[in-house]
């Protein structure tokens, strides 16, 4: 089985080297990394960060303007015929986005580029809403029913868009790389629970050193419950979604307060370190201005996704009354994933500042995780309770892992969709994914990194990056067009007329706006 994974691991080898030039392109070029501060920037950041700047000024920055209106959206509660809430498919949005990355991520750009990091973040996902908005604009403008489901997201806006079913057929595979990050998920759910209390090593290998039956039998049970909730589809995800999303979000506010309440004369150092940091950066990080900046965007849009086209699927499957209703809703998601948790993440790392003690040196030599563990139990204000906060970091942290796991399965079946919507191919692709995180667990049970086929889902994000936010730049008059539609209030209905859409009808068309040759003999609107 060794010799296997090996021979896996063998093959892919490729791809390691080929995302990371994809994602570093072109600061991996000599001419342009001399540039000062630009030359820090990756087309995948420049990309990300100028589609949210548009999107701010285009439309008049309504991720902050109508803020409140947004979550007025989430607080309402009605009947749906078909789709699921606003606040549902806010709760499915939120499983993806908070994830491992908003502990490890987070705590491995402050570690690089200082407290000032945090800043960025913040400043990231602020324009980073506005991309967000857009997105979900467009993936309920194009959204198609399924039966009693709405399926939706960057391959049907994408086909829509292109005007050619086979560019629908690419962004619909592109996306089933999802299934990929399974990897990812799978073990570090199984592995983290057991290894968090210590703070000590994380590799995969760690849980290998279970008793066997206990590990065999935990692993198995993981199994189940993937199957039992991939294969109950979008409507049980969702159920587990909202279930687990406000537990794990809520549990890990509560920690981070515990520890800020027990420390707050540690707050006015964490402010002025962060907004010092941020723009004269200290020494000890390497005191450039471009690696705290580049540091804290980077991470700021990676761990949000707005622009990478995933959250577009869980927005398109809300019954809406107009699509900007979306668009607001999943900005707000962003809001949550940087504002919030990745705010609480730092919080910890950075009123803890434990690179500034004796063991400054030791602490930078840790991994990610066991970095932010040691930065909590310096906070703790009990020797006697740094277990039970370790446990209950370490409780969220695999809930944010399960979460990404279920929610990863969950977009590759809506992404199938596109492809064909036979309950066999469905079924396949639930398939698929339950055996990748069962893969997954194997691998981590035999104490094999898989890393380069992991690398995997990395090249299939920057690929869909550089697809998506050209299509969102396509799609734009689309969303503006929306967007004045949705501002001006005046309780018209939304149809393609309001956006100027002549190539088919949409879903928001009623019978009567719909022309003849768009509706199927008993009247009803059809899909292409």
């Amino acid at each position: 089985m060794e010799q296997l994974f090996a021979e896996l691991n063998h093959i892919f080898s490729f791809v390691i080297p080929l995302s990371d030039f994809f994602w570093e392109f072109p600061t991996n070029i000599s001419w342009y990394k001399s540039i000062p501060v630009l030359g820090n920037f990756s087309l995948a950041v420049i990309c990300l960060f100028g589609a949210g700047l548009f999107f701010t000024c285009r439309t008049g920055a309504i991720q902050i303007t109508h803020f409140a209106s947004g979550v007025r959206l989430l607080a309402q509660r009605k009947s749906h015929e078909a789709g699921i809430s606003a606040l549902s498919a806010f709760l499915l949005s939120s499983a993806m986005r908070v994830g491992p990355g908003n502990i490890l991520g987070v705590t491995g750009a402050i570690s690089v580029g200082g407290p000032g990091a945090l800043f960025w973040m913040w400043v990231s996902a602020t324009v980073g809403m506005a991309t967000a908005y857009g997105e979900a604009v467009l993936a309920q403008i194009f959204k198609e029913r399924k039966d009693e489901e709405f399926v939706g997201g960057l391959p049907f806006y994408g086909r829509k868009l292109l005007q050619d079913r086979k560019g629908g057929w690419y962004l619909a595979f592109s996306h089933v790389h999802h299934l990929c990050d399974v990897l990812h998920s799978g073990p570090g759910l199984q592995c983290r629970f057991f290894d968090c209390p210590d703070g000590q090593s994380h590799a995969g290998n760690d849980i290998a050193n279970l008793p066997a039956v206990q590990a065999i039998v935990i692993s198995i049970l993981m199994i189940a419950m993937t199957a039992w909730i991939a294969f109950g589809g979008i409507r049980m995800v969702t159920r587990v979604t909202n279930g687990m999303v406000p537990v794990m979000a809520i549990l890990y506010l509560l920690t981070v307060l515990l520890l800020t309440l027990t420390n707050l004369d540690q707050l006015p150092y964490f402010f002025s370190a962060v907004f010092g940091g941020a723009f004269s950066p200290d020494a000890i990080f390497g005191g450039l201005f471009g690696t705290v900046l580049v540091q804290g965007v980077k991470r700021g849009l990676m761990s949000n996704e707005a622009g990478q086209g995933t959250i577009t699927m869980a927005a398109a499957c809300a019954d809406n009354q107009h699509p900007c209703e979306q668009g607001l809703v999943q900005s707000i998601g962003v809001f949550l994933d940087t504002w919030v948790i990745c705010s609480c993440t730092g919080f910890v790392v950075i009123m803890a500042h434990p690179w500034a003690g004796a063991d400054g040196t030791a602490w930078m030599a840790l991994d990610k995780l066991p970095k932010f563990l040691a930065s909590a139990r310096q906070l703790t204000p009990a020797a006697s309770l740094e277990t039970i906060v370790a446990l209950l970091i370490c409780f969220c942290f695999c809930l944010f892992a399960f979460t990404c796991l279920v929610g990863m399965i969950s977009f590759s079946e809506i992404a199938a969709n596109r492809i064909s919507r036979k309950a066999s191919v469905i079924n396949t692709v639930r398939l698929t994914g339950v055996f990748i995180a069962a893969f997954g667990i194997c691998c981590s049970l035999a104490g094999i990194d898989l890393g380069n086929l992991w690398s995997i889902s990395d090249l299939g994000n920057i690929l869909i990056v550089f697809t998506n936010v050209p299509l969102l730049m396509i799609g734009s008059k689309y969303i503006l067009r929306a967007t004045r539609h949705f501002k001006a209030a005046d309780g018209s209905p939304f149809t393609s007329t309001v956006i100027g859409w002549k190539s088919g009808a949409l879903w928001w068309d009623s019978n009567e706006n719909l022309p003849k040759e768009n509706c199927s003999p008993d009247g009803q609107p059809v899909t292409e």
